[in-house]
C-alpha cells in the first residue's frame, strides 16, 4: 500500500513541481481547502472540472447493528461530505 498524503506532502510537491516557496505553496493549499469548506458549509456543491464534485448529503437517523455483538445501536442524523469523481477522472483508471 502506498503512503497516505498529508497536507505537508502536497505543499512540498507543489513547491517542488511549480517552483514556488513552501510558504506560498502552503498559503495556496490552505486557501483552496478553506474555499471548499466554506462553500460546503453554505450548502453549495464544489465542482472541479475534470476532477469531481464535493457535496454535502443529509443522512437521517437510523438503527445500526454492532457486527460483533449483534446489539442494535441508534445512529443519529448527520450531514456527510461526499465526493463523486468525474468521468474524465474515472477514465484514467480503466
Amino acid at each position: 500500500m502506498k503512503k497516505t498524503w498529508t497536507r505537508n506532502d502536497i505543499i512540498e510537491a507543489i513547491s517542488d513541481n511549480v517552483g514556488i516557496s513552501l510558504s506560498d505553496s502552503s498559503l495556496m493549499i490552505e486557501e483552496i481547502f478553506e474555499f471548499i469548506l466554506k462553500e460546503l458549509e453554505k450548502g453549495e456543491d464544489v465542482k472541479i472540472s475534470s476532477f469531481g464534485t464535493f457535496s454535502v448529503r443529509h443522512k437521517k437517523s437510523r438503527v445500526g447493528r454492532n457486527p460483533k455483538t449483534g446489539i442494535e445501536v441508534p445512529i443519529t442524523e448527520r450531514n456527510v461530505v461526499t465526493f463523486s469523481s468525474s468521468n474524465v477522472l474515472k477514465s484514467h483508471f480503466k
